[in-house]
């Protein structure tokens, strides 16, 4: 019995390591193809291309926030394009950053600083991995004045 249970032990322990380098092997490619997806969003942002969004987004992904009566608002992909048909093309001034990433399978969250010289927004987006590639589903987020 002794024998079996070493065995097995060291069976289990064979396979946890496999799977542990096969998962951080993984990890940085789906980091970056996040980050791709993000960095499409971001770019959309940017220069008001909703092209870019379109690439990031699923259709039907929502984005939601407080009202300023503290009410939940949200807005669906097309009502939120709709806001930047004015600018299109224009590059706004500010900067843009992914302050944090966390992946878990085919389910990731990305965190997004956007720094205008007016406000400042702190976006939540998250992405699911549908097929071959990342779209974000959701996006939550906060707005806030900056001080003159």
């Amino acid at each position: 019995m002794k024998g079996i249970c070493g065995g097995l032990t060291g069976l289990l322990l064979l396979t946890a390591t496999i799977v542990a380098v096969a998962v951080a092997e993984q990890a940085p490619n789906e980091e970056a193809s996040v980050r791709a997806t993000v960095e499409t969003y971001l770019h959309g942002l940017k220069f008001n291309d909703v092209e870019s969004f379109r690439k990031a987004f699923y259709p039907e992904a929502k984005l939601f926030f407080v009202r300023k009566n503290g009410e939940l608002g949200q807005l669906t992909q097309e009502q939120w394009y709709k806001g930047f048909a004015a600018n299109a093309g224009k590059e706004e001034q500010g900067g843009l950053r992914i302050a944090a990433v966390d992946i878990t399978g085919k389910a990731a969250s990305v965190k997004v600083i956007e720094t205008y010289p007016d406000s400042i927004y702190t976006d939540y987006v998250s992405l699911l991995k549908l097929g071959d590639e990342w779209k974000i589903v959701n996006k939550v987020f906060a707005f806030e004045k900056r001080a003159s």
